[in-house]
């Protein structure tokens, strides 16, 4: 259980209804449904339903969690406030209509948003007639948490710095079969599904759903050493990225399903540094070289800083990343097991595995007042 107890667990009389938006990417999707599992969890007669629309990953990966998805237009997003955001173009006008209209519907008690186009309209629909949960997965906040922020019950962030103001830091609510992972006992199953060799250390490599051209590139380059020095990789390329032919000791995919089984089969990570894939990464205690994109705002790197400060990873510039450079960063740790396994706890160590609890806690909070 979480540091908030029990207190605002007992409600009686019908469950809370909680209203979850993180539309759009899996980064937004993702922590809403672990918060939603998390609720249900805790409170069996709550009713959560999620906001999405038809464009992103929504229709896919909400209903295939349960939970029913209503859908709302979609209102892109500038990168800083306009004069026309605050008048309320049509798009955004209609949006919040549709959000009031299934606010109304599932009589919500609380909305809970996790940026992005989604949560804009959701905050903008809720306010002064539904309290608002905001949560901030990146570094640097995006526009939609920013506005929200202004008006909500309640915010919290998954590490130090966002910008918003009065943020409780609590870390990304994570799907429960990754928080509570037995890496141990899952290992020869998890290398048996791959076809990876059974003993002997592996590598993860990942670049997200859509993979990463130099992280292809430079296990590529690097593959041949890694091989030679006994190292298996498990290597998703994206469904157009280029890898090297299958062999033994190596297994090219263009996507991981079953993220959890791949964390199992696996001794150390090479990935980028998205607010998820560090969460999830530092979650199962797996040390990471991790790779942050070379463009936007510099949050990526933010992102990875605290695990690295922690000691549970080392952060390479993608303009440094070469076949060379992942050699001299993985090869010494394979090499050393007792290095690879106290970065692993030190990595283990600097996350929030029980956000997700924690966060339906504050929701719980907010219901309670």
């Amino acid at each position: 259980m979480s540091e908030y107890g029990t207190q605002f667990l007992p409600r009686m009389g019908p469950g809370p209804s909680v209203v979850v938006a993180g539309g759009g990417t899996a980064g937004h999707i993702e922590p809403a449904l672990a918060l939603a599992d998390a609720v249900k969890r805790l409170r069996p007669d709550a009713t959560v339903t999620a906001l999405g629309t038809e464009k992103g990953l929504d229709t896919r990966l909400i209903p295939a969690r349960g939970y029913p998805l209503e859908l709302i237009p979609p209102v892109p997003l500038p990168r800083k406030p306009t004069t026309d955001l605050l008048r309320l173009p049509g798009k955004v006008r209609g949006a919040v209509a549709r959000v009031r209209e299934v606010l109304t519907k599932v009589e919500a008690d609380v909305v809970v948003g996790f940026g992005g186009f989604v949560a804009l309209p959701a905050y903008l629909g809720a306010r002064g007639r539904v309290p608002i949960v905001v949560h901030e997965a990146n570094a640097r906040a995006g526009l939609a948490n920013k506005v929200g922020a202004r008006f909500a019950a309640a915010v919290v962030a998954a590490v130090p710095g966002s910008g918003l103001p009065d943020a409780q830091v609590l870390g990304i609510p994570l799907r429960h079969a990754v928080t509570t992972l037995d890496r141990a006992g899952l290992r020869a199953e998890a290398r048996r599904r791959f076809g990876l060799p059974p003993n002997g250390p592996v590598l993860l490599v990942f670049g997200g759903s859509q993979g990463a051209r130099s992280l292809n590139g430079a296990v590529a380059q690097a593959l041949p050493g890694l091989l030679h020095e006994g190292i298996g990789v498990l290597h998703a390329h994206g469904p157009t990225g280029q890898a090297a032919p299958p062999q033994p000791g190596y297994v090219p995919l263009p996507y991981i399903d079953g993220m959890h089984l791949a964390y199992a089969a696996a001794d150390a990570v090479l990935c980028r540094a998205g607010a998820m894939t560090v969460a999830e990464v530092s979650a199962v205690g797996l040390p990471a070289v991790y790779v942050p994109l070379p463009h936007g705002n510099g949050e990526q790197a933010l992102n990875a800083e605290p695990v690295v400060r922690a000691g549970g990873g080392v952060l390479v510039p993608d303009a440094e990343l070469t076949g060379d450079r992942v050699l001299a960063e993985l090869v010494p740790w394979f090499r050393e097991p007792g290095r690879l396994a106290a970065m692993g706890a030190a990595a283990r160590a600097s996350g929030h595995a029980d956000a997700d609890e924690r966060l339906a806690q504050v929701v719980f909070g907010v219901l309670g007042r």
